[in-house]
Parts: structure tokens; C-alpha cells; sequence
């Protein structure tokens, strides 16, 4: 074990690795009997995806394979009543639940949206015993354009659009690109919740569906009765109950990229609430896309009926742009002042992919006090990409999860090492609120 000790924050904390050569990990679980799971995505990034794995760790660090075979990414692992839930992102989406019991894995849910941009996200388990998890977006910002290429896990154009929980009525906004399929610089124009190459005219409808992108949907815990909780949350990756029953979720706001590029615009945390629409894809953290701050002034609207729409919701914090805010949970209140804040996993920039070119953003802890929302800096040692934070239930420590070493080149390429992922206990001594 190291000491890491520093003034920032005037915290002393202390990280102790349990676990290395994870295959790019993106969840954490936890069951009564102190056992940890992992939950590994699948993702190859120098070569065909061999399918996700969820993995017991073991006490002396070494890790025992329970599940393989998944659909990449898997984006979460939760613990309930015996049996883990697991969130697989791949085409189609889908949640599996596996019993520790007799080690039998059954489907949940199936045929949820898949192959885009963002996929089927972590599950939790809420307080009433439903099953809750987050679907993400289809595309950046509801114009499927020539970035998809560009995405090392999609590379593809022609991928499925996005589907909305509300009906709408589209402004018939229309996005010129050439044609990749063509051969010959081509020029198609593709609409919003439409395929690559289909135009909208104005008034043209869509109706409402479930499942749908852009949303966190809940359903029993064998799958039946699936319902939208709430939409427009374009990429809600983490999602956690507070100890009195509110849903709270990060969303990772639009990139600078594609054919409707959001400019400066910052990730959120929400809270989650039933029935309301938090925005996407023309209001980012409440503010209208045709703000100046997210742009040059001539990004339009999508949607011609906000009226017909709940009044987009407003974040309860704004992260700091670009820097990917994952999963988080929340201090224990035994862990003196700072009982109650939430630890929350900042994975990091991707650019140039998604922003245009600057410093390096994210790739740390930051602790979020509720009494203000304000923000504060963890220390710990270097970190590649932390992408989930888990206290377990009367502990006064944390498991946090590295993704590993994964950047972006210049030309827009995916740098990763595989097996570079790591699970790290993380011991907050004191921390002054």
C-alpha cells in the first residue's frame, strides 16, 4: 500500500492496487459476502472484439471468469438478491441476469437499440425493486453524419438513428455530406431521427416508442412492464439512487463533431425525474442549442413542437467541458465531513475526436458536496481512465475501476493497450469538506 499525501483539498488518502490486467473494465459490483466483480467490455480495439467477460476478484488479485461471450461494450455490472444484472451495449442491446447461485445466465431484456454511437449503460436497482438503466444516443446530436466513421468502436455511417420516448414534430433541418458509399463525392442530406441519406421536410412526425435512445427506462426485475422513466439524456453513463430515493445520473454532453457540432458544451449531473425531458437534442443542460456560447449562432433546432414537451430540465452540476463524467457514488455518512458528497469518476477528453485540439481534461476523482454542488479535487496516483467509484455497503473505502491506457492520435485513431486496466481500493483518511 502507498500513502499519497497532498495539500490539495488538504486530503490525505491512501490507494492500494487489488487487481491489474483487466481488458478495458467498465463496472464494479459488490455482494454481501465481500466479493467483487468486474465487469470487462469486450472492446478490442486492435482487432474483432472477443466479447465482454464479467470476472470475481479474488482476494489475492487474481481473477476468475464467470461470464464471457457478451455483447460489446458491457457498460455495467450490478449486484441484486443473489444474481448479478449486466448492461450489454452491443447490436441489439441487452440486459442479462446471472445467478451467483448456479452460475445460469437468462435474458432480461433484449432487441434494445443498438450500433450507434452510444449504447444500453449501467442498470440499478431502485427503491421499489425495479430494474432502472440508461439508454444512450444514436448519434451526437440527432443528425447521423460522417464523424460515425471516426468512432473507434462504431466506423460506420450507415448506423441506426436515434428513437424518441415523445412524439415530435421535426423543423425539417437537413444536413448536406457527401456520400462515403458513392465513390464519387456524392452529396446526400439526412434529417434528424432519420437514416444517413433520408431527408425531412418541416412537420414531418415520429412517433413516441419503447425502447428508445436518449433516456433512462425502467422495467421489473424479469424484464416485463418496460416503460420510459425519462427522456432526453443523451448519454446518462452513470446512474445511483440517493440514500432517500432520488435518481441522480451523469450525462455526457454533445461533442464538437459530425454534422450539428455542439460547441463548449460541458457534461451534467441530473437529477432524474419521472416523466420530464431533459433537453436533447436542442437544449444542453437547459440552455437552448442556439445559444452563442455552443457555437457560431447558426445551429438550429430539431424539434418544431417544444410546446407539446416538458420544459427541459436544468442540471444540478456542470462538469468541466470535455471532461466525461462516468460513475460516481456516494461517501459514507461515517466517513466524517465529507459523509453524504459523491465520488465521482472523470474518464477524460477524447480529442481531437470530440472536441478541437487543447489540454488534456479529466482522468481524475472529483468530489461533489450537495449542501452547494460545488466541486473539489481528489488526489490519488495517476490514473489512465477511471470509469467507476463503488463504496460498499458499510465500508468506509472505495473500489475504483481504471479503464487502462486509451487515447486519441492526432489522425483521429484509437491508441490503447490492452490489459492495461486496473482495480484500486481507495482509502479517503479524512477529507475537510
Amino acid at each position: 500500500m502507498r500513502i499519497w499525501n497532498t495539500h490539495a483539498d488538504d486530503v490525505n488518502t491512501m490507494m492500494m492496487k487489488v487487481a491489474d490486467n483487466l481488458d478495458f473494465p467498465t463496472g464494479i459490483a459488490h455482494d454481501p459476502e465481500g466479493n467483487v466483480y468486474v465487469s470487462e467490455s469486450g472492446l478490442s480495439f486492435s482487432g474483432p472484439p472477443s466479447g465482454g467477460r464479467i470476472l470475481r476478484i479474488t482476494s489475492d488479485g487474481n481473477s476468475q471468469c464467470l461470464l464471457d461471450g457478451l455483447r460489446a461494450p458491457v457498460n455495467g455490472v450490478v449486484f441484486h438478491q443473489g444474481a448479478l444484472f449486466i448492461s450489454e451495449g452491443g447490436f441489439p442491446g441487452r440486459i442479462t441476469r446471472l445467478s451467483l447461485t448456479d452460475g445460469k445466465a437468462t435474458t432480461v431484456l433484449d432487441d434494445l437499440p443498438g450500433f450507434g454511437n452510444y449504447h444500453t449503460n449501467m442498470a440499478v436497482i431502485g427503491p421499489e425493486g425495479k430494474l432502472y438503466f440508461s439508454q444512450g444516443s444514436m448519434t451526437n446530436s440527432g443528425i447521423i453524419g460522417l464523424d460515425s466513421n471516426d468512432l473507434g468502436w462504431l466506423q460506420r455511417v450507415q448506423h441506426n438513428c436515434d428513437i424518441p420516448a415523445f412524439d415530435l414534430v421535426l423543423a425539417g433541418v437537413n444536413a448536406e455530406s457527401p456520400d462515403p458509399a458513392s465513390g464519387n463525392g456524392h452529396k446526400v442530406y439526412t434529417g434528424a431521427f432519420s437514416p444517413f441519406g433520408k431527408a425531412t421536410r418541416p412537420g414531418d412526425r415520429i412517433a413516441g416508442r419503447v425502447p428508445c435512445t436518449s433516456a433512462v427506462m425502467r422495467c421489473n426485475l424479469d424484464g416485463s412492464e418496460l416503460e420510459v422513466f425519462a427522456w432526453g439524456l443523451r448519454n446518462a453513463y452513470g446512474l445511483r439512487f440517493t440514500p432517500d430515493g432520488r435518481l441522480l445520473a451523469t450525462d455526457q454532453g454533445a461533442d464538437d463533431r459530425g454534422s450539428r457540432p455542439i460547441h463548449n458544451c460541458p457534461d451534467f449531473l441530473f437529477e432524474v425525474r419521472s416523466g420530464a425531458w431533459y433537453g436533447w437534442p436542442d437544449f444542453m443542460g437547459g440552455v437552448p442549442v442556439t445559444d452563442a456560447r455552443f457555437g457560431s449562432g447558426d445551429l438550429r433546432f430539431l424539434l418544431a413542437n417544444h410546446d407539446d414537451l416538458p420544459t427541459p430540465e436544468r442540471p444540478l452540476v456542470e462538469f468541466e467541458q470535455n471532461a466525461c463524467a462516468t460513475k460516481f457514488d456516494f461517501v459514507p455518512q461515517q466517513t466524517g465531513p465529507c459523509g453524504g458528497h459523491l465520488l465521482v469518476a472523470l474518464f477524460g477528453d477524447e480529442r481531437p475526436l470530440t472536441a478541437r485540439p487543447g489540454p488534456r481534461v479529466g482522468r481524475c476523482l472529483i468530489r461533489v458536496n450537495p449542501s452547494d454542488w460545488s466541486m473539489h479535487p481528489v488526489p490519488t496516483p495517476p490514473l489512465h481512465r477511471p470509469i467507476d467509484v463503488i463504496f460498499p455497503p458499510g465500508e468506509s473505502s472505495a473500489y475504483v475501476l481504471d479503464f487502462g491506457e486509451f487515447e486519441i492520435t492526432p489522425e483521429k485513431k484509437v491508441q490503447a493497450q490492452p490489459r492495461s486496466g486496473s482495480l484500486w481500493k481507495f482509502f479517503p483518511d479524512f477529507m475537510e469538506a
